[in-house]
C-alpha cells in the first residue's frame, strides 16, 4: 500500500523490495494512476502497432514490466530483467513467464541482441550505475534505443516516502543527459510524466488526466515527477582504463627468443683471421655439435 515501500536490505538500502513495487503499481490507486501515465508516455514516443517493433527484441529493466504489456504482441521477443537485490517476480500475468532475475551487472543477453530497452527504477537504485549503463551499451545493438525513466529532482513525487520513486537518486535533466552521454549514448528525445500530486486523495485521483494533459505542456521540466529520456547507441563503447592511457602496453617478455646482437668490430684490423674449412677456434667444432644434438632434443624430427 501507500505509504509502505521499504528497501530490501540494509545491505541494499537503495533497492525496492519486489512486493512493494507489484503492490504499489497493481494494488494501489495512485499505483494505477502512475503506471497509466507513464505507459501513455511510453506509447507516445514508441507506436503501438506502427511496425516498429515488428521482429525486434525488448527488454526491460528494473520494474518495468507494467510498461511493456502493450508491446507483448508487437515485438519478436519480450523480456523483463529484475536486479537481485531486488526480488523477482513471474510476468505476465496468465501467460508465459519472460522474468529473469539477473545480477545488475552481468546480464544473460547475448552483445548487440537487443533492439529497444526500457529502464525504470533500475538506475536510481543502483549502488553501480556505471556499470548497469555499461551492460545496456553492450546489449544494445546497432541503432538501438533505450528509454531511462528516474525520479525528477525538481518534481513533487520524489519528495514522497510512500511511492517508488521517492527512493533511491532524483536526477535533474541535465544531470541524467550527461551520465549518459559519457557512455556513448546518444540523447534523442526527453520528455516529463507525472504531473499530478502523489496523493491518494480522490479528488486528485479524478483530476490527474487533467495535470498530466496540461503538465506537458506548462512546465514539462519543472513539474513533472518523473524525467523520461530516450537515447540511441550509434557508435561503438569507446575504451576506458588502462587500455586507453597506455597506448602501448609493456611487453615484459620482449626480445627473450632473440639472440644477443654481436658487437661491430669498426677496425678491419680488429678482425680475426679467417680460419680453413673444417678447423673450429678454441673448440667451437665441439660446440657445434653440441649445439645440433640439443636442437634435435628439442625440436622433433620431420620426415
Amino acid at each position: 500500500m501507500v505509504g509502505q515501500c521499504r528497501p530490501k536490505k540494509a545491505l541494499f538500502a537503495m533497492h525496492l523490495d519486489v512486493l512493494d513495487l507489484r503492490n504499489f503499481y497493481y494494488r494501489t490507486k495512485l499505483g494505477r494512476v502512475a503506471q497509466r501515465a507513464i505507459r501513455d508516455a511510453v506509447v507516445r514516443m514508441w507506436p503501438v502497432g506502427a511496425g516498429n517493433l515488428v521482429g525486434q527484441t525488448m527488454v526491460g529493466y528494473g520494474f518495468a514490466v507494467p510498461l511493456m504489456r502493450p508491446y507483448l504482441a508487437d515485438a519478436r521477443r519480450v523480456i523483463g530483467l529484475m536486479p537481485a537485490p531486488q526480488g523477482v517476480m513471474a510476468w505476465p500475468a496468465g501467460m508465459e513467464n519472460v522474468s529473469l532475475l539477473v545480477e545488475e551487472a552481468q546480464w544473460p543477453l547475448a552483445t548487440g541482441s537487443v533492439d529497444r530497452l526500457i529502464m525504470m527504477h533500475g538506475l536510481e537504485t543502483s549502488e553501480q550505475p556505471s556499470h548497469v549503463l555499461d551492460e545496456v551499451v553492450r546489449v544494445l545493438g546497432p541503432g538501438g534505443r533505450a528509454l531511462f525513466i528516474v525520479p525528477s529532482r525538481s518534481g513533487l513525487w520524489a519528495r514522497r516516502d510512500g511511492t517508488p520513486f521517492g527512493f533511491g537518486r532524483p536526477y535533474s535533466m541535465g544531470q541524467l543527459e550527461a551520465q549518459l552521454k559519457r557512455h556513448d549514448l546518444t540523447v534523442e528525445h526527453s520528455v516529463s510524466a507525472l504531473f499530478a500530486p502523489p496523493s491518494g486523495h480522490p479528488f486528485w485521483l479524478r483530476t490527474s488526466d487533467f495535470f498530466e494533459r496540461n503538465g506537458r505542456r506548462v512546465a514539462p521540466f519543472l513539474a513533472g515527477g518523473a524525467l523520461m529520456v530516450e537515447v540511441s547507441k550509434q557508435r561503438p563503447p569507446s575504451r576506458s582504463g588502462l587500455v586507453a592511457a597506455v597506448r602501448r602496453p609493456l611487453r615484459i617478455l620482449e626480445g627473450l627468443g632473440q639472440g644477443a646482437p654481436e658487437p661491430a668490430l669498426r677496425s678491419p684490423a680488429l678482425r680475426a683471421p679467417a680460419m680453413p674449412d673444417g678447423v673450429a677456434r678454441d673448440g667451437g667444432q665441439n660446440a657445434a655439435q653440441t649445439g645440433a644434438a640439443e636442437d634435435g632434443q628439442a625440436h622433433p624430427a620431420q620426415g
